[in-house]
């Protein structure tokens, strides 16, 4: 299985480029790379805390979100049309050369 490539926008505007293995989550690449996001939940769906806002021209190849992940942007701190969960967006060949914003800012609620 060959590798994929991702980029990591930083809110300070840098870019981050990277390869990955196929078939692990953006909230997984991250906390390999050391990222600042935070994934409270551990992945669970129960937190907005991994919120990334995908580029537009890659937003598109995504499966839509499912209801449950729709509730959880609604408390992500700076929702964007294209916002996603980083648990919720597995890393495929499909999505090779996707680029994501990492938000400013997230909103811990649940007290993890």
């Amino acid at each position: 299985m060959s590798k994929i490539t991702v980029t990591f926008i930083h809110a300070d505007g840098s870019e981050q480029q990277v390869e990955t293995e196929q078939n692990v989550t953006v909230l997984q690449l991250a906390h390999e790379l050391g990222l600042e996001m935070e994934g409270a939940c551990e992945g669970n769906m129960a937190c907005s805390t991994c919120h990334v806002i995908v580029e537009d021209k890659d937003f598109e190849r995504l499966p839509a979100a499912c209801e449950d992940e729709e509730e959880m942007l609604d408390l992500a701190v700076g929702l964007t049309a294209t916002s996603r969960l980083g648990c919720q967006v597995l890393l495929t060949s499909e999505l090779d050369g996707i680029r994501l914003f990492l938000p400013k800012a997230t909103r811990n609620m649940m007290g993890f």
